[in-house]
């Protein structure tokens, strides 16, 4: 079942590489009593998720936290390294989250998996927004196309903030 408006996040622990090292961190103390932008790629340096949809959100990380969002994440189906090294090569590390969903798990949960493998890439997320208050989905913009970032992207979120 997919995760709808309304409903609860998951419980899940991602392990974030920040400019301290790697840390730790959950949905409660990501999500719990703020208002954040949530959003996931297929993969970290994939060409549409580099080159289009994170842009997008780091070019207009102030506007969106001008609307009174507190934080901004990015999640994918990759290991903390590849994650942290994506954040360090796009300059978002310390800008927003990359949350590293080595397993799927989370991904899983939400009901937002799509099986990749005849492109060689296995079990992804699908990419999309949401916007989360104090862990409940308050809008959700999944792309019918992993190739596009349209719906889901910055200028979209921003429309519904």
């Amino acid at each position: 079942m997919t995760i709808a408006i309304g409903d609860k996040l998951p419980s899940a622990t991602f392990k974030e590489k920040t400019a301290d090292g790697p840390v730790e961190t959950t949905t409660e103390q990501l999500f719990a009593g703020k208002r954040v932008v949530l959003f996931a790629v297929p993969g970290a340096f994939t060409p549409t998720c580099s080159l289009n949809h994170l842009p997008g959100y780091l070019e207009n990380r102030d506007a969106i936290l001008a609307k009174g969002v507190d934080d901004i994440a990015v999640v994918a189906v990759n290991d903390w390294h590849v994650m942290g090294a994506w954040a360090q090569s796009s300059g978002g590390l310390g800008k927003i989250h990359f949350l590293p969903d080595w397993d799927a798990s989370f991904t899983k949960a939400l009901g937002l998996d799509a099986d990749l493998s005849g492109g060689g890439l296995g079990v992804r997320s699908k990419r999309y927004s949401m916007l989360v208050e104090d862990g409940v989905v308050k809008s959700l913009n999944v792309e019918e196309n992993p190739g596009q970032a349209t719906v889901s992207g910055a200028a979209t979120m921003i429309e519904q903030l």
